[in-house]
């Protein structure tokens, strides 16, 4: 007899990482506990904190035996530790909701997250509204709709810079996908939390609950943010995508004109930031992003785009306003806490 009919609930494991994020951890945790949902785990990995993270998980882990503590003997790098944190779930998990330790989960979350996989199979990611600090988005999958093709989801993203997946406190995951894996994260980028998106959605669909079920913290002291304030990586993240996955989802010529895109976009944020920051070691750091993926600085264009950027900044002087590139996107709060893409169509304006 099927779980269903007994009306059993499938289990889920529930992953916390957290380094130093004694502030928000207590929050997140108690958002855990009050889920309608009864049947989940809930592991803890504490990488290495130096502040109370350790002492407050290991409390509430002495009330709930549903809560364990896995506490790291080294340091790992953000998105190490969040593969080394998938490795923890149990066997007899069915599915796998992250919830980073300064962001949390409402009530319905797991209830409703897990009602759409179940009715949907071939369903490997259930993502929802969330509500992004005090803005509601992910919004734009047509209601009611609860299932998209992931190929569609994928594609919409290559293409138009739409994104459903959100941060990974956003999403649900089958976890067989997860078990069939040594890596769910490509460790070599920032944004491999999207990555991931793109690369399980080849063998699975896409679910989307039409309600607000989780909640993504905006601060400066995010780990997310420090780190990629450093690295550039939603530059790099938005490259790679397309050499990654698109040949895979797109045609030759989506392909081609969307490398040319973003190339073009890498350019102007180049300048951009360097108009901006005046920093050398930031310049050069961008410089040796965009080669790593296999493209070579063309100075020529370079000089293009920065006469460009200076007639622009010229005619803001004169009361034209520019198209505002966020520094710091905001789509995938993922690796602890990563914000929105620069694949957006606001975006693109900046290269019309």
């Amino acid at each position: 007899m099927k779980k269903r009919e007994l009306n059993i609930e499938p289990f889920v494991s529930v992953l916390t990482p957290v380094y130093n994020g004694e502030e928000y951890l207590e929050e997140c945790i108690q958002s855990v506990l009050n889920q309608s949902y009864s049947n989940w785990e809930y592991v803890i990995v504490n990488n290495y904190s130096t502040d109370r993270s350790l002492e407050i998980a290991r409390k509430y882990a002495e009330t709930d035996p549903r809560i364990r503590v896995h506490d790291n003997r080294e340091f790992l790098d953000q998105m190490a530790n969040l593969n080394h944190a998938f490795r923890q779930i149990s066997l007899e998990s069915e599915y796998c909701k992250v919830v980073h330790a300064d962001d949390w989960l409402f009530t319905d979350c797991l209830t409703q997250m897990v009602k759409v996989a179940e009715e949907y199979p071939t369903v490997g990611i259930v993502s929802a509204y969330r509500l992004d600090g005090n803005k509601v988005d992910l919004d734009g999958l047509s209601y009611p709709s609860y299932f998209s093709s992931g190929r569609k989801i994928a594609r919409e993203y290559l293409l138009h810079g739409t994104s459903y997946f959100g941060a990974p406190s956003n999403l649900l995951i089958r976890s067989d996908l997860i078990r069939k894996r040594d890596r769910v994260y490509d460790e070599s980028y920032l944004r491999g939390d999207t990555g991931a998106c793109f690369d399980l959605l080849k063998e699975s669909d896409f679910g989307f609950v039409h309600k607000i079920l989780t909640y993504t913290r905006r601060h400066d002291m995010s780990v997310t943010k420090r780190i990629a304030d450093q690295s550039h990586a939603f530059i790099h993240g938005e490259l790679k995508f397309q050499l990654d996955f698109g040949p895979y989802y797109l045609t030759e010529e989506e392909y081609k004109s969307r490398i040319s895109n973003r190339v073009d976009l890498f350019y102007i944020l180049l300048v951009r930031n360097l108009l901006q920051q005046r920093s050398r070691e930031s310049f050069e750091q961008q410089v040796q992003i965009f080669e790593s993926l296999g493209f070579k600085l063309r100075i020529t264009k370079l000089l293009t785009k920065l006469i460009r950027e200076l007639c622009l900044q010229s005619f803001k002087l004169f009361g034209f306003e520019l198209h505002n590139i966020p520094r710091e996107p905001s789509n995938t709060k993922c690796v602890d806490h990563e914000k929105k893409s620069i694949a957006s169509p606001a975006m693109d304006k900046v290269l019309e």
